[in-house]
C-alpha cells in the first residue's frame, strides 16, 4: 500500500506519501461493522430491484408472473394452490474455517504451549521464579505421537494421559500466581478460559473412554467452532458454520438461517415459506428440498396452503404413478441449481474455506460470499441481455443492407 501510488490515487490521497494510508486491521474494523444482518439487508434491495427492472423490461407485472415447470398433482384446496405462484429451492451446508484438523492430542499440546508461554510472562514481568515445568519432556512425549504413521489406541491414550498431566500442573502453577494477586492480559483471560474447559472436556472423555462431549472445542484460537457432520465422501466432518440457502426461481440466494451450532434443517422450511410470502406476497407453487425436510409437519403445512413438495408421497402409490414419477424427476432436475450454487459460490467467491479469525467476522464473510454470488448472476443476466440486444441490431443492420442493395 505504501509503494503503490495507484492505490493511494484511488483512495483519495490528495498526493503521494510514504506512510501506509491504513492499518493492516482496518478491513477487520469494516467487517466488524458490516454484520450479516445489514450484509442480506442489501442484498434484498438489490434482488427487489432487479425484480422491479426486469418486471419492466418485460411489461409485465408482479401479478402476472409465469407459473414454475413441472406439472403438480391435485391439491385438496384449490383455490389456494391457483394462487401460489414462484418456486423456493432450500438446502443446507457448512462452510468449513481454515484450521487444523482437530486431534485430542494435538490440542492438548497447544493448550500446553500456550500455559508455559503464558507461566514464564508472569515471570519476567513480575519478577517471579520460573517454575520447573519440563517442557522439553513434554515436546519430545507430544513428538514420538505425532511423527508415528501408525497410531494404536493405546499409544494415543497414553499420551494424552501425559498432556493432560502437564496441564493440570501448568494450571496450578498459573492459579497460584492469580491467587497471589497477579493479573493476566485481556488476551490472556480468553485463552485461559478456553483452556480450561477445553481441560474439562478432554478429561471427561479419557476417564469415560468416550469422543464425544457437549459443545466440543475444535480449535483454541477460535472456540466458537463445532464439529457438524455432513455424511459426504469427502469430508464427513466440517468444522466451520452451518446455514440454510434458500434460491428463487431466478436463482438468487439468501439465507434463512445460520449457526455454528448444529441443528435440524426440517426447523427451517416453515420459516423460509413465510418469508417468501412476505417479500412476493403469495405462497411459491412449489417447494424443491431433501429429504430431510419433508417431516409430517413439513407435509402437513405445505398441503395446508397448496404448495407442492417435491419428493414422493407417503402410502402406496396411486393411479397417477407415472405422472407422480415424472414430476419427481423434473423436481429432482430443478433442484441441481441449489447444489450448483453451492459449488460455485466455494470454488469462487471464498466459502470453500473461511480465513477470517474472529466470531462475527466469519459470519461476515459467509453473508459476503451469498452476496456476490448473486452480483456476478446478475451480471450475466445482463450481459446475456446485451449480448441479444447486439445480434439483434446485427440482424436489422445487415435486413437493412439487403434492402439498400
Amino acid at each position: 500500500m505504501t509503494e503503490n501510488p495507484y492505490y493511494q490515487y484511488f483512495v483519495g490521497l490528495p498526493g503521494y506519501q510514504e506512510n501506509p494510508p491504513i492499518d493492516a486491521s482496518t478491513l477487520v474494523l469494516f467487517r466488524k461493522r458490516l454484520k450479516p444482518d445489514v450484509i442480506m439487508e442489501a442484498n434484498e434491495y438489490i434482488l427487489a430491484t432487479t425484480k422491479e427492472k426486469e418486471a419492466k423490461s418485460d411489461g409485465k407485472d408482479d401479478n402476472n408472473t409465469p407459473l414454475a415447470s413441472g406439472d403438480g398433482t391435485a391439491e385438496p384446496d384449490n383455490s389456494k394452490a391457483s394462487e401460489n405462484r414462484g418456486t423456493l429451492m432450500l438446502d443446507a451446508t457448512c462452510a468449513p474455517s481454515n484450521i487444523r484438523y482437530p486431534q485430542d492430542f494435538s490440542l492438548l499440546n497447544e493448550a500446553r504451549e500456550i500455559l508455559e508461554t503464558t507461566i514464564i510472562r508472569f515471570c519476567k514481568t513480575y519478577g517471579l521464579i520460573r517454575p520447573i515445568m519440563y517442557r522439553r519432556q513434554a515436546r519430545k512425549n507430544y513428538l514420538a505421537l505425532a511423527k508415528t504413521k501408525k497410531r494404536s489406541t493405546k499409544k494415543i491414550r497414553a499420551t494424552i494421559c501425559k498432556q493432560l498431566a502437564y496441564i493440570r500442573r501448568d494450571i496450578k502453577y498459573l492459579e497460584g500466581f492469580m491467587s497471589g494477586g497477579y493479573a493476566p492480559s485481556m488476551k490472556e483471560i480468553s485463552l485461559l478460559l478456553t483452556i480450561y474447559k477445553l481441560y474439562e472436556q478432554q478429561n471427561y472423555m479419557y476417564q469415560n473412554k468416550v469422543h464425544s462431549v457437549t459443545d466440543r472445542i475444535v480449535s483454541i484460537s477460535q472456540p466458537w467452532l463445532r464439529p457438524i457432520v455432513r455424511g459426504k465422501t469427502k469430508t464427513p466432518v466440517e468444522f466451520g458454520a452451518k446455514f440454510d440457502l434458500s434460491l428463487d426461481e431466478n436463482g438468487y440466494g439468501r439465507i434463512e438461517k445460520i449457526s455454528y451450532d448444529a441443528y435440524n434443517e426440517s426447523t427451517v422450511l416453515t420459516d423460509a415459506i413465510n418469508r417468501f410470502r412476505e417479500r412476493t406476497g403469495y405462497y411459491p407453487e412449489r417447494v424443491l428440498a431433501d429429504q430431510i425436510y419433508r417431516t409430517r409437519d413439513n407435509r402437513s403445512f405445505c398441503k395446508l396452503h397448496g404448495i407442492r413438495l417435491s419428493g414422493p408421497k407417503l402410502g402406496r402409490p396411486s393411479e397417477t404413478a407415472k405422472a407422480d414419477k415424472k414430476v419427481e424427476y423434473q423436481d429432482n432436475t430443478d433442484r441441481i441449481e441449489i447444489e450448483r450454487t453451492f459449488s460455485l459460490s466455494k470454488r469462487c467467491y471464498g466459502m470453500g474455506l473461511i480465513r477470517t479469525k474472529l466470531e462475527e467476522t466469519t459470519l461476515t464473510s459467509i453473508a459476503l460470499s451469498v452476496f456476490v454470488t448473486n452480483l456476478f448472476k446478475i451480471q450475466a443476466r445482463i450481459l446475456s441481455a446485451l449480448t441479444l440486444l447486439i445480434r439483434v441490431l446485427r440482424l436489422k443492420s445487415a435486413d437493412l443492407e439487403l434492402e439498400a442493395v
